[in-house]
C-alpha cells in the first residue's frame, strides 16, 4: 500500500506539471498584454512587462514559474492587487476559506440527503415514492446551477424576502442557505440516483438472498450488508465531486455576491492576472488529485477485499 501511495504521489506531481504547462500555454495563446488599456502607451506596456518578466521567451517564463513554485513562491499579482503575493491573496485574505466553507457545507448536504433518498427509492422500488423521487432527482440533475441560483434568489430574497440577496462573507446561518442549496442540488440528486442504482444491484445479489433465507431482518440487511457495498460507486463519485464542489462555486459565488476564490478567479481571468490564474489552477488541481488518492484509501476501509497495490507488487 505504501508503494502504491508513493507511485500515486509521483504521478500526481507529473500531472500537476502538465497542468501548469497547459495552463501557461493557454494563457499565452491569448493575443495582447495584461497591461493593455485605453490609456496605456507601448512604452508603458513594455516597462510593465519587463518589471514582471513577461518580456522574456515563453519557455523561460514557464521555467521561472516552476522554480518559484518549487520554492513555495506563487508569485505576485499583476493587476487585481498589484504587488501583493498571490499566496496571501488565496490563503490569507479569506477567499479560499469562504469557498471551502461553502463547499464543505454543500458536500455534507449532498451526502446526508442524497444517500438516504437513494436508499429509500431502492427500498420502495416500484412504488409512488420511488417514482416521485426519480422525477425530482431527474429534474434536479437537469436544472443548471446558475438557473436554480437565480430562481432561489428571486423567490426567497426578492419576492418573499426571507434570505439576504447578498450573502457576503457568510456571517450567519441565513446567508448560507441559498448558496448551499444551489451548489449542492445537482450533486444531491446525482448521488441519490447513483445510490438507488447501486442499492438495487446490491439487494439482488446472492448474499442478500442468503441473509433473507436465514431470517435476518430487512433493516439489518439494508444497513449492514447492502448499504456498505452500495457505497463503492458513490465513493468513486465523491472523489472528484469533493474537490469540484469545494472549488467549483464560481457561478454561485457570483450570483450571491460571496467574495470567495471562485468569484475572484473569474475576475482574474477577465483581467488576465497570470500569476493568480496559474496559482489558483494549481491549487485546485492539487485538491482534486489529493481527493482521488483519499478515495482509493477509503475503498480499502469500506471493502477490505479491494487491493490497492498494483499487479507488479
Amino acid at each position: 500500500m505504501v508503494s502504491y501511495i508513493l507511485k500515486r504521489i509521483v504521478g500526481s506531481v507529473l500531472i500537476l506539471l502538465l497542468i501548469m504547462v497547459v495552463t501557461f500555454v493557454l494563457m499565452n495563446a491569448i493575443p495582447g498584454s495584461p497591461f493593455l488599456t485605453e490609456k496605456s502607451t507601448p512604452e508603458q506596456i513594455a516597462l510593465a512587462e519587463a518589471k514582471y518578466g513577461l518580456d522574456k521567451p515563453a519557455h523561460v517564463q514557464l521555467w521561472n514559474y516552476i522554480k518559484s513554485y518549487l520554492k513555495g513562491d506563487l508569485g505576485t499579482s499583476l493587476k487585481m492587487q498589484e504587488g501583493t503575493p498571490v499566496k496571501d491573496i488565496i490563503f490569507r485574505q479569506g477567499k479560499f476559506e469562504l469557498s471551502i466553507k461553502l463547499g464543505v457545507y454543500s458536500l455534507l448536504l449532498a451526502i446526508l440527503v442524497g444517500i438516504p433518498l437513494g436508499c429509500l427509492a431502492a427500498y420502495f422500488r416500484g412504488s409512488w415514492l420511488d417514482g416521485l423521487l426519480r422525477v425530482v432527482t431527474t429534474i434536479g440533475v437537469a436544472i443548471p446551477t446558475f438557473v436554480l441560483a437565480a430562481l432561489l434568489l428571486i423567490a426567497f430574497s426578492v419576492k418573499i424576502d426571507i434570505f439576504p440577496t447578498k450573502s457576503g462573507n457568510l456571517p450567519n446561518f441565513k446567508s448560507y442557505v441559498l448558496p448551499v442549496i444551489s451548489l449542492s442540488s445537482y450533486y444531491t440528486c446525482y448521488i441519490a440516483k447513483l445510490m438507488r442504482t447501486s442499492m438495487l444491484d446490491a439487494i439482488n445479489q446472492d448474499y442478500i438472498r442468503t441473509a433473507r433465507a436465514k431470517g435476518v431482518k430487512t433493516g439489518a440487511i439494508i444497513l449492514k450488508h447492502a448499504l456498505r457495498n452500495s457505497l463503492i460507486p458513490v465513493i468513486t463519485y465523491l472523489g472528484p465531486v469533493t474537490a469540484g464542489i469545494i472549488t467549483g462555486s464560481f457561478v454561485v459565488e457570483s450570483t450571491f455576491s460571496v467574495p470567495g476564490l471562485g468569484k475572484y478567479f473569474v475576475q482574474c481571468v477577465m483581467s488576465r492576472d497570470y500569476p493568480i490564474i496559474m496559482a489558483t489552477t494549481v491549487v485546485l488541481s492539487a485538491l482534486v488529485i489529493i481527493m482521488m488518492l483519499v478515495v482509493d484509501i477509503v475503498y480499502k476501509i469500506v471493502d477490505p477485499r479491494i487491493t490497492l497495490t498494483s499487479k507488479e507488487d
